[in-house]
């Protein structure tokens, strides 16, 4: 009762952030002219398209987990592996990173597999995912840095905070302080049980962050952690061609929207809402300051590209939900039946 009263307080947090952040990108905004917009100057053939392109995603996400859970010696279904990977989008919009956690017992549940390599290998994933938004953000800068900067002095809030992420080192020094004391005690308390347990959840964690190590095809491996990342800012892009105002614009301004909109993506606020829109709506007005009600055309671009996201990861989300333990009924006898 009390774990589910603090997921409920959670939820309630992050959700009110998200809700202001949203109020706040949209205030102010006329209403009939939005839906005028949404109703008479979009293209929905292309938001189609779009989220084609990031269902292609999952799916390469799906066969990339697979393939490092696999070098762990173990060979969980395809199925379940894609059906978690939908439910942990899903569960992400209710909690921010609660979806890594969700996917992870879904599949220590259903294949039997140890809970924390799993948590390894999608840290690891995780890792990966970072490396791939740097590069792109290194693209974005070495190409567009009028672009970027001129956004960031728009909006000098934004600049100041992520100068405090990256100034504020207490975080560092109270994990360096945990280490130093764990390794300090470590003798003391090697031989209890808890010790024991904490030793073993993170060699188990370790052996999943490492299962890299012994992937069979390493290239292919990395042809997926670069397609995921491909269909995400085809997702974004593509979606240019709905809108009139957005149409003539470059591929390389899609991939700065792409890259300011992962920032966005990454605030802990759920699905990127409200953070997202901010973002993009921002990097649309430097790009178009000469297009007539460029605001209002922003905010709809904003508004129709995540509501279509979203939407999909819900639909696909929830039918997951479903299908899980209806995919694994026999194969779940089985299992016992063996054991």
């Amino acid at each position: 009762m009390k774990k589910k009263l603090i997921h409920i307080i959670k939820f309630l947090i992050f959700f009110s952030i998200s809700c202001f952040l949203f109020w706040y990108v949209y205030r102010g905004q006329n209403t009939s002219e939005l839906i005028f917009t949404l109703k008479n100057e979009v293209n929905y053939y292309w938001i189609l398209l779009s989220l084609f392109f990031g269902l292609l995603s999952h799916i390469s996400r799906t066969i990339r987990w697979n393939m490092l859970i696999e070098s762990l010696g173990k060979k969980p279904r395809t199925i379940n592996t894609f059906l978690a990977v939908m439910v942990g989008y899903f569960a992400n919009l209710a909690l921010p990173r609660m979806g890594e956690i969700s996917r992870c017992g879904l599949i220590s549940k259903y294949e039997k597999i140890s809970f924390s390599k799993l948590v390894g290998t999608v840290v690891l994933e995780r890792v990966l995912d970072i490396i791939m938004l740097i590069v792109f953000l290194i693209i974005a800068l070495s190409t567009q840095f009028s672009v970027i900067s001129h956004f960031f002095s728009n909006n000098p809030e934004v600049s100041r905070k992520l100068s405090n992420i990256f100034a504020s080192a207490n975080t560092l020094y109270v994990i360096a302080g945990i280490s130093i004391l764990i390794w300090l005690l470590r003798k003391k308390f090697k031989n209890t049980l808890v010790f024991k347990k904490i030793d073993q959840t993170l060699s188990n964690f370790m052996d999943g962050f490492r299962a890299i190590k012994q992937l069979d095809n390493k290239w292919t491996f990395a042809f997926h952690t670069v397609f995921i990342w491909i269909m995400y800012y085809l997702m974004t892009y593509i979606c240019f061609f709905s809108f009139g105002f957005t149409s003539n614009l470059p591929a390389i301004a899609g991939l700065t929207v792409f890259v300011m909109g992962s920032f966005g993506m990454v605030a802990p606020v759920q699905g990127g809402i409200g953070a997202w829109h901010f973002m993009v709506i921002g990097t649309l007005l430097v790009y178009l300051p000469e297009v007539t009600n460029i605001e209002t055309m922003s905010k709809s671009f904003a508004l129709v590209v995540h509501g279509a996201q979203t939407a999909m990861i819900i639909i696909l989300g929830a039918l997951s939900v479903i299908l899980l333990p209806i995919a694994n009924r026999n194969h779940t006898k089985l299992i016992k039946s063996e054991i």
